[in-house]
């Protein structure tokens, strides 16, 4: 017989996934079946402090504790109980970027994000040393950026994790790193399911003349795969996510992964010839390959599932900001008509109308380029509405317009994998905000990359709640079954959601759309040069 929810909470048998993202840290708490039965969240913004974008330890604390404390009034309120112990946890956060601590596990410098991008240099001569795209916003290359810039800091390192890792730390005294967040820092070799022994023995060699007192595997967390593990939360941990002191001691906590691994597991994505698709603020694909690609590419990042598999991952740092914008524009003018406003029937109007304008667009071109964007080599910003003359300018090609550009650099990284490295894949899964009116961000989707795409219900629930599913899997998997299995078989029980596929002319359009886009990527660039 299952237990009703307040019983699971109540037995200490629920499970608890925490996401660090961008702008909210979010808690999901889940029941033996997987299913979420309470959660809380916090809403917190980056800082830019010195020029790089930051949070500060203070932020991260308080900001987890007001995510445990909110979930803890959710389930007062909806069960009339309070959460004492809990069957497992796990903490995930956004990738990779630079927390660097010293031997009294103090912080040497502000924590850098993934979104600073002051690491050209590094990042740059680390691809040609290794012979492997290394992305600005991996750890390597804060580090060595950091040992270029000659930061006095960098002698005094201890410690080497990304933000996951360090919440993880700090709750159980165990310096690791599940294998997905790992590989963000410094590449993983597929055999070993470890960082590639080859390339730390050459960043090694290439610092050596520094002198530093310490080695990369020295500071760097150990590796652990989904469902090994990672420690316990102990009297200190649990005082630190709880500060009602409520909470027990001696909860199994499973190895920290980034965003991306939750993202997966949350799709069910880690099978090989899967992928999955997260759309919001930025957006990124996930191409679980079967082999290695042909050689290196600077816009596809190689990363791991959650169980060591390699991934293709196309990363932008745009996605549906300016859109977002451009539907408060319209918001803004129903208001000044009188007329009562609800977010939901704007964007729901204005998604489905875009649908029915032309397949290319009517010749209109958005650049959603509210940050830089490495793939289409934009360092800064300019968002940009172009059109000639002679184009099709109506609400639905403009609206349209913008749904295509949300995703158009994410094409434009896919199309090498599709194109030139012919990756096959089964399954593509979206998920994020721009999948949340119906039917429609799937379709635009699905036309850019020219394959079925999958939304589920459970979409919604976002990496919090693939983050409680890798703690099901630790403490859940009495038959030893792999994450790929456990997510098949016992989460989604062959569920794979709704799929749209894209027509003929859908793709034909998409495509003229992205010719025409990247022909005009010069009129972005005078923008960010003319306007600085």
């Amino acid at each position: 017989m299952s237990l009703t929810a307040k019983q699971t909470i109540e037995s200490g048998k629920a499970i608890l996934g925490i996401e660090f993202g961008s702008t909210r840290i979010k808690a999901v708490l889940i029941d033996q079946e997987n299913k979420p039965i309470a959660q809380g969240s916090h809403t917190w913004e980056n800082q830019l402090v010195d020029g790089l974008w930051t949070y500060s330890v203070e932020a991260i604390w308080y900001g987890l504790q007001d995510c445990y404390a909110d979930l803890r009034k959710n389930v007062n309120e909806l069960y009339d109980t309070e959460i004492e112990t809990l069957a497992a946890i796990g903490f995930s956060a956004m990738m990779h970027g630079y927390m660097a601590f010293d031997k009294s596990e103090k912080i040497l410098v502000p924590f850098r994000t993934w979104r600073n991008t002051n690491t050209g240099q590094a990042a740059a001569a680390l691809s040609e040393l290794f012979v492997y795209n290394i992305p600005l916003r991996w750890s390597i290359s804060h580090l060595y950026q950091a040992i270029l810039n000659n930061e006095e800091h960098v002698g005094d390192i201890d410690f080497l994790t990304t933000l996951a890792g360090y919440v993880h730390w700090q709750v159980t005294g165990e310096r690791v790193l599940g294998v997905g967040d790992a590989s963000g820092m410094i590449p993983v070799d597929p055999a070993t399911k470890n960082y590639s022994a080859e390339m730390v023995s050459k960043f090694d060699n290439l610092v050596a003349p520094k002198g530093y007192s310490w080695k990369l595997t020295d500071i760097l967390p150990k590796v652990l795969l989904a469902g090994e593990n990672a420690g316990f939360l102990t009297p200190e941990g649990a005082k630190k996510l709880d500060v009602s002191g409520k909470l027990k001691a001696g909860i199994p906590v499973c190895p920290p992964e980034g965003d991306a691994g939750t993202g997966m597991v949350a799709t069910n994505a880690v099978k090989q010839r899967t992928g999955n698709v997260s759309a919001g603020t930025s957006s990124f694909s996930m191409i679980v390959l079967e082999k290695d690609l042909s050689k290196p590419y600077e816009m596809i990042d190689m990363v791991t599932t959650p169980d060591g598999s390699l991934v293709a991952m196309v990363h932008c740092n745009n996605c549906t900001s300016d859109l977002n914008a451009w539907v408060n524009l319209f918001k803004e003018y129903q208001e000044l008509m009188g007329i009562p406003v609800d977010m939901n029937e704007i964007y729901g109007k204005l998604y489905n109308h875009a649908l029915t304008g032309n397949a290319d667009c009517g010749g209109l071109i958005s650049y959603n380029y509210i940050s830089g964007e490495p793939i289409t080599g934009m360092e800064e910003g300019r968002p940009m509405f172009v059109r000639s003359a002679g184009d099709k300018f109506n609400l639905a090609n403009f609206m349209r317009a913008h749904l295509h550009a949300s995703v158009g650099v994410l094409k434009i990284g896919n199309d090498i994998l599709f194109n030139e490295e012919k990756i096959r894949v089964d399954r593509i899964t979206g998920h994020g905000g721009l999948f949340k009116t119906k039917g429609v961000g799937q379709r635009v989707l699905a036309a850019a990359i020219n394959s079925p795409i999958s939304v589920m219900e459970t979409a919604g629930e976002g990496g919090a709640w693939g983050m409680a599913l890798l703690g099901s899997y630790l403490v859940n998997n009495p038959k030893g079954m792999s994450l790929e299995d456990y997510l098949e078989e016992v989460v989604f029980g062959g569920n794979t959601g709704e799929e749209i596929a894209p027509t003929k002319e859908e793709v034909a359009g998409f495509n003229a759309y992205i010719e025409n886009y990247k022909a005009c990527l010069p009129i972005e660039a005078a923008a960010v040069q003319a306007k600085k």
